[in-house]
Parts: structure tokens; C-alpha cells; sequence
């Protein structure tokens, strides 16, 4: 009777100390998950403080197809090498149109011209954005908004230039 009790505490302590291991690797596997996860939001919180964009003046060109002419000044960190993750909106206050990109002048698209003509708009340079709307240009107080894909955008009231 001896021999059976002593080896029951051994199955016992056995069992028992496998058991503890098993939850302190998942408590391990947890703890590293929400690590993992804060972990990633804090990154994607870095990446949008590090984008922003200002724009610094805006017009509208009264050529014979008036088009909107945009100064936008890349003031965050990241430099900005693809353009059609940016949202372009503009027109007359209260009515402004989305454009997207496009590298050839179209209407309903707006193109973008970086200060050294490059491709990558970097920090601390200004880029000028022409927004070619698909029907004329009419109005007296105009609008513009920048959004980039993730980041901090910017907007900005105009009037038309005298006549």
C-alpha cells in the first residue's frame, strides 16, 4: 500500500508541474500577443505624426483651361514618393471636388511637381499640385484640402484672382 501511494504523489506532482507549464506558456503567448499588437499601433501612430502636409498657397490659374494651382509644403518627417494615396479636394467653398493623381494633366485629376522634380516629395520641400476640374472654374471663394493616406492633412480658403 506504500509503494501505490508514493507513486499516485509522483503521477500527481507530474501531472501538475505539466499542467503549470502549459499555462505559463499561454500566459507567455498571451503576454506576447499584446505586445505584438501595441507594439504595431504605436508604429502606425509614428507613421501618421511623421506625415503631414501644409499648404502654403493657392490660386487659380486663368488661363485659357483654368486649372487650380496649389503650394503644399511636406512639414513631417517621411518623404512622399507615391501621390495616388493622396486625396486632393478642391472648388468653390463648400463644393469642393475630389481628385486623384495622375502624371499627365487630365480633368477630374490633379498632377504634382516636387520643388527638384525628382519623384520624392521630401520633408521641408514644396511641391506644387495642379487640379484640373472637369467642368470650368466658377466662383468667388474657393477652397483646398490635401489628405494623405494616413497623416495629418491641411486646408486652406482662397479667393479667385481679380479679373
Amino acid at each position: 500500500m506504500g509503494y501505490s501511494v508514493t507513486l499516485s504523489h509522483i503521477i500527481m506532482v507530474i501531472s501538475s508541474i505539466c499542467l503549470a507549464s502549459v499555462f505559463s506558456a499561454y500566459a507567455f503567448y498571451t503576454g506576447n500577443l499584446v505586445h505584438n499588437e501595441l507594439a504595431h499601433n504605436i508604429n502606425d501612430y509614428r507613421g501618421m505624426v511623421n506625415l503631414r502636409l501644409e499648404i502654403v498657397y493657392a490660386t487659380v490659374d486663368t488661363s485659357e483651361n483654368p486649372y487650380f494651382v496649389i503650394y503644399a509644403k511636406n512639414v513631417g518627417n517621411l518623404p512622399i514618393s507615391d501621390y495616388t494615396f493622396l486625396d486632393v479636394y478642391v472648388g468653390e467653398y463648400g463644393k469642393a471636388q475630389l481628385f486623384t493623381y495622375n502624371f499627365t494633366p487630365s480633368s477630374g485629376h490633379f498632377t504634382l511637381t516636387d520643388a527638384n522634380s525628382n519623384g520624392v516629395w521630401e520633408p521641408r520641400e514644396t511641391a506644387t499640385i495642379r487640379a484640373y476640374p472637369i467642368n470650368g472654374i466658377s466662383g468667388v471663394v474657393f477652397e483646398a484640402k490635401i489628405v494623405p493616406f494616413k497623416g495629418v492633412g491641411s486646408s486652406y480658403l482662397f479667393s479667385a484672382p481679380p479679373a
